[in-house]
């Protein structure tokens, strides 16, 4: 069941030239962090395959984005107009925490900073969509459309190659005490293949782990990265968790999304303001 909570105002604010504390209403430690990320990528490039350039295809990077806060999580821009596609526990880990009002700070993989609300959130499939609400005055006057990729038009096939972009947290979960740093970039690619659908699990439930399995490297904080087909840079999955038995990486299925945009756009939840398109596929 998709839960859906669309503003009735979704006109996008100039966030402030300079993002103070008091200006942002950011805790002082997530104001830290957020300027900590926004210095490396704004002087740090992620490569792509080269097949991506040699088949003519723009390289997806500029569509990634990373959250702001010091728990990390990755999503990705899935139109022009700034609607965003993430996992659903990276916005709220229960319908209790889910709060509508809340607005949650994002960066692109530019550095720009950009401030955005819940409209969908769907735990079953473990997927939300967010809208960005406030974006830098450069990006709306004249209005800049926001980089974003599409859906694959089909299911990826078993063994198809994987590039994941993803932001891996900054502290190691797995040392013996707290507060170890892991010192990784802030934004990473991982390479992989598509290992196949875990044996007997809905495509459409995800709630307690993903049912895509893959093999490119992920870490805490690429919950919400999306796992892209290597040839084409087209939307096959996202990065959601890991089976801690087998340490397969796994995802929210290609058929899951599909499933997610058709819901949203057959209940006609999709209503969007005027000159807004989803660009989904």
């Amino acid at each position: 069941m998709i839960h859906t909570n669309i503003p009735t105002d979704f006109s996008v604010r100039t966030l402030p030239s300079k993002l103070t504390v008091a200006a942002t209403k950011l805790p002082s430690s997530d104001h830290r962090t957020l300027n900590k990320k926004r210095e490396w990528l704004k002087n740090y490039t992620v490569e792509v395959p080269k097949t991506l350039k040699r088949n003519g295809v723009t390289s997806p990077v500029p569509a990634v984005l990373v959250f702001a806060q010091e728990e990390a999580g990755t999503a990705i821009c899935i139109s022009p107009n700034g609607v965003i596609l993430t996992c659903s526990h990276c916005v709220a880990e229960t319908e209790d925490e889910l709060d509508w009002g809340k607005t949650h700070w994002l960066l692109f993989a530019s550095g720009m900073v950009v401030v955005a609300r819940t409209v969908f959130w769907d735990p079953s499939r473990d997927l939300a969509i967010l809208i960005i609400t406030r974006a830098p005055s450069s990006a709306l006057d004249p209005p800049t459309p926001f980089p974003f990729i599409c859906l694959s038009p089909e299911a990826p096939r078993l063994n198809a190659r994987l590039m994941c972009f993803g932001h891996p947290g900054a502290e190691d979960l797995e040392a013996s005490i707290p507060g170890v740093k892991t010192n990784y970039d802030t934004l990473v690619m991982s390479l992989g293949t598509f290992k196949g659908m875990a044996p007997g699990q809905d495509p459409q439930d995800n709630a307690d782990i993903g049912a895509f399995m893959h093999d490119c490297w992920t870490y805490w904080g690429h919950s919400g990265a999306p796992l892209l087909d290597r040839n084409t840079g087209a939307l096959v999955a996202l990065h959601s968790s890991w089976d801690d038995e087998t340490g397969m990486r796994r995802g929210v299925p290609w058929e899951a999304l599909d499933g997610f945009f058709q819901e949203i756009e057959k209940e006609d939840h999709g209503t969007t303001p005027e000159g807004w398109r989803w660009f989904c596929r």
